[in-house]
């Protein structure tokens, strides 16, 4: 359901989420014409508020936090967190593999490698210019209790090279 907090009344709109399971975060684009969810199973959605056909074409969902042994399974992991950068629109997605990973949701690219940290990734936030992320690391308990590294708080300072979307590339003919 999602609400106009003006009137808690009844619901603006009423909506399925296109992720199948838990949700873990919720954030609104910057420029508020829609929002991003993440979920238990690697993945984030992005949505629109704007129910025109048109505009619900663009809403897409895509896999991330995953990892691959030698094998060539796959190790699914949670994205707990989600930060839009402040300028851009671009975004972080922090999760229980301990990485943080930058992407451009308009482009629909990853911008950089990921930056790993000592455990699963609790929170995120950027600072109002956008140059600082604030990074929680705290075993979020997805493997049930053991040894966990401590909680910690990073704070990373971001370049504009690492949070800026990339020009598209023009198909080559």
């Amino acid at each position: 359901l999602i609400y106009d907090v003006r009137n808690l009344a009844e619901p603006e709109q009423q909506r399925e989420s296109s992720l199948k399971f838990q949700t873990r975060c919720i954030r609104t684009y910057p420029d508020g014409t829609g929002y991003a969810l993440s979920s238990i199973e690697g993945r984030v959605a992005m949505e629109y508020f704007d129910t025109s056909a048109t505009v619900q074409a663009n809403k897409y969902a895509f896999k991330c936090h995953r990892a691959q042994d030698d094998k060539g399974v796959d190790t699914v992991y949670p994205v707990n967190s989600l930060a839009f950068h402040p300028t851009y629109g671009t975004f972080a997605t922090g999760g229980c593999d301990g990485k943080v990973i930058m992407w451009d949701g308009q482009n629909k690219k990853r911008l950089q490698a990921p930056w790993s940290y000592p455990t699963s990734i609790a929170g995120l936030a950027f600072n109002p210019t956008g140059a600082i992320l604030a990074v929680a690391s705290s075993y979020t308990f997805e493997e049930g209790d053991k040894e966990a590294p401590p909680d910690q708080v990073f704070f990373r300072s971001v370049s504009d090279q690492e949070v800026r979307p990339r020009p598209k590339q023009a198909n080559p003919a």
